[in-house]
């Protein structure tokens, strides 16, 4: 595993998450007052980034018009994404 900033736009969110709209708020205050403090998880199959957690960081973020987000990062083969997505 690896912590990197990636682009947001790289980051595919397979599953539809329902946010909820008070807790992106909050987030996004806290995290224009002093940043991102916690990354958000992504699996990396053959090249590509999907997202199954972190889903307020994330949208926190992209409504704040970040280009990247801070990742752990855990490099997977198709067989645990296809698990994910079951």
């Amino acid at each position: 595993m690896r912590i990197e900033d990636i682009p947001i736009h790289q980051i595919r969110r397979p599953l539809y998450r329902q946010n909820d709209p008070a807790k992106v708020q909050s987030l996004m205050e806290s995290i224009q007052a002093i940043g991102l403090q916690e990354p958000i998880d992504v699996l990396e199959v053959e090249g590509q980034f999907y997202g199954f957690s972190g889903c307020h960081r994330y949208e926190a973020c992209r409504r704040l018009g970040h280009d990247t987000i801070r990742c752990r990062v855990r490099r997977a083969p198709q067989s645990v994404l296809r698990m994910h997505l079951a």
